[in-house]
């Protein structure tokens, strides 16, 4: 949880990502060997970072190359204090920004860019960050460690650019944000379906990111959709900590603050005519949140909010999405025919929300065995257990009709 707080604050000493995650994780090590033995701190957070600062401090006092900056910054590093939070839901915290920015600088190539974020803000595993990509993970691997690599090399500046150099990293800051808050809404693996303190560090950053580029559209568009999906967290889940499908929520859960806070993020990016990527995603989720309930979504304009995303982002994925609106619209049977396209498509071949939707199709068109087969090839797929949990009984109950 704490992690890229403190990768971030050691970076900013040492400026080298690859030797910060390393600092931090020595800092771990520590507090499993002395933390059984003198109990948890109060502020376990301010340990750490404390101690990864101080190995940084005596890295830097070590290095006779480092002389110049240590006597720049090396005196009042031992007095610095450290607040381990930020001070309010609305701020952010600016070693992180520093660190999003710096991970996503131009030397690195996009898929890098992401991949390296997610791994040292996010706090994700590298199969977790492979997922996010729909790639494998060794490629993954390999990407970031050539980014560390990469970034060393090139002496890379912690900080937040200005200007065209800030504009130029700005949509790779964007993504590794979204990708981060998805991987808390929809965890890759383990027993549960959320991950709430990746929503709360992407939330907080797209907040940050907001106040520091107010005239940024797609910025407002990004902030607007997290805060529309997050207000949807309470209903996600049961009493059993199974997945709710959208359409069984109960919509007097879904948090009305953020719902609140999604449309004025909304407004503030602008024209609805030149909305960007993740404005238009921010429109579609506004109309999820507007309805009273899934049969009253105004799924016509959706599916044309899709279509519109389409042209401009061509992705399977935004595809499949289209396809439920369409088959809200027009029936399953012209849904279906849309997912099959997809069925070819090499990056959808390990998506198990492929064969979900293509279940759901099939049930509603009374194709139970085949609905049946196709619960059971996407649980076969997914990591989560709980989404493992949801698509058995599906097929089970296919099998039962």
């Amino acid at each position: 949880m704490e992690s890229a707080r403190i990768i971030a604050t050691v970076a900013r000493i040492v400026r080298d990502v690859g030797i910060a995650e390393e600092l931090a994780q020595d800092a771990l090590v520590s507090a499993l060997e002395q933390w059984p033995r003198s109990g948890v701190p109060d502020s376990p957070g301010a340990w750490l970072t404390a101690a990864a600062k101080h190995r940084a401090v005596d890295l830097v006092r070590r290095r006779e190359t480092y002389a110049r900056k240590l006597a720049e910054v090396g005196r009042t590093l031992d007095e610095e204090s450290y607040d381990p939070e930020p001070s309010g839901p609305g701020d952010i915290d600016d070693d992180v920004l520093r660190l999003v920015f710096t991970t996503c600088h131009p030397v690195l190539s996009a898929d890098a860019r992401a991949a390296l974020t997610l791994r040292l803000v996010g706090g994700l595993r590298t199969d977790e960050v492979a997922r996010a990509f729909l790639v494998p993970e060794a490629t993954v691997a390999a990407r970031i460690t050539r980014a560390k690599r990469t970034l060393a090399k090139a002496g890379v500046e912690f900080e937040v650019p200005y200007g065209e150099d800030r504009a130029a990293r700005l949509g790779s800051v964007l993504e590794v944000v979204y990708l981060i808050f998805n991987e808390g809404y929809a965890a890759t693996a383990g027993d549960d379906l959320l991950r709430p303190g990746l929503c709360e560090d992407a939330l907080r950053l797209a907040r940050g990111l907001a106040a520091l580029m107010p005239g940024e559209s797609e910025v407002h568009g990004l902030c607007a959709l997290l805060e529309l999906q997050a207000s949807r967290i309470p209903a996600r889940t049961g009493p059993d900590g199974l997945p709710v499908l959208l359409a069984d929520q109960n919509r007097s859960r879904w948090n009305r603050l953020l719902v609140r806070r999604g449309y004025a993020a909304l407004a503030r990016a602008g024209d609805g005519r030149a909305y960007g990527p993740y404005a238009l995603q921010a429109a579609i989720a506004a109309c999820h949140a507007r309805a009273a309930s899934y049969e009253e979504t105004d799924w016509a304009t959706i599916a044309a909010l899709y279509g519109r995303l389409g042209t401009l982002r061509p992705s399977p994925v935004v595809e499949l999405n289209r396809a439920v609106a369409v088959s809200m619209t027009e029936g399953p049977a012209a849904a279906l025919a849309l997912v099959d396209t997809l069925a070819g498509e090499p990056s959808l071949a390990r998506y198990h929300l492929l064969p979900s939707v293509r279940g759901d199709l099939l049930t509603r068109l009374g194709r139970t065995e085949e609905a049946r087969a196709e619960f059971e090839r996407a649980a076969a797929l997914t990591r989560n257990e709980s989404e493992r949990e949801l698509l058995l009984g599906r097929a089970r109950k296919s099998g039962e009709a």
